[in-house]
């Protein structure tokens, strides 16, 4: 039995729409799943930003106890630890992470003037802490990123283009954050100072 010229026609283009719409299923299916993922990777993110608020206090308490002319160092990373409201953007709590972790660096340094500080207990297991949720938060931030990085190149590759212009998906953010236990290395300028004295 052979195909007139007309039912060959719809047959091709029955075959073509369907293989259009399976692709479009699919690249709607497989954006929808990146930016699940970068949700599920903020989460993580979030997890540890809030162990690391609900550390400061402890922290500071056990600070001012020895050094309590301190005080706006002290104030500062009380101030800088209140969460953000829901919502705010990445940008914004990026600038203000990196803020609260540049003050707990500070205040960690403060600890090397203070030999007792640096003995008490309860100050090394607090350091201990703090060390470790920076270490999770560096882990949640490259998976994030890599995720965001995944959405990214799907919602700016063509043809996927298309239907991500089309259903409203966009770029999703890379976050970074300073470490607050994280020590910078020392300039070379520095170090031959130090050398001459």
């Amino acid at each position: 039995m052979t195909l007139t010229a007309g039912a060959a026609l719809v047959l091709a283009l029955s075959v073509s729409a369907l293989a259009l719409g399976v692709w479009l299923a699919v690249t709607y299916n497989g954006l929808v799943r990146h930016r699940n993922l970068v949700a599920e990777a903020w989460s993580g993110i979030d997890v540890q930003l809030k162990r690391r608020h609900d550390l400061v206090p402890n922290l500071v308490r056990v600070v001012e106890a020895y050094a309590s002319h301190e005080k706006d160092l002290l104030e500062e990373v009380t101030r800088l630890r209140a969460a953000p409201p829901e919502g705010t953007p990445a940008g914004a709590m990026q600038r203000d992470e990196n803020a609260l972790a540049d003050r707990l660096s500070r205040l960690l340094a403060v600890a090397e003037a203070y030999p007792e500080l640096k003995a008490d207990r309860q100050f090394l297991e607090l350091h201990r802490q703090l060390v470790e949720i920076e270490d999770h938060l560096q882990f949640a931030r490259r998976y994030h990123n890599g995720t965001v990085r995944d959405l990214n190149v799907r919602v700016e590759s063509f043809p996927a283009n298309l239907v991500a212009s089309g259903f409203g998906f966009e770029t999703a953010e890379y976050f970074e954050v300073a470490s607050a236990t994280e020590r910078a290395a020392p300039r070379v300028a520095d170090v031959a100072r130090e050398g001459e004295s």
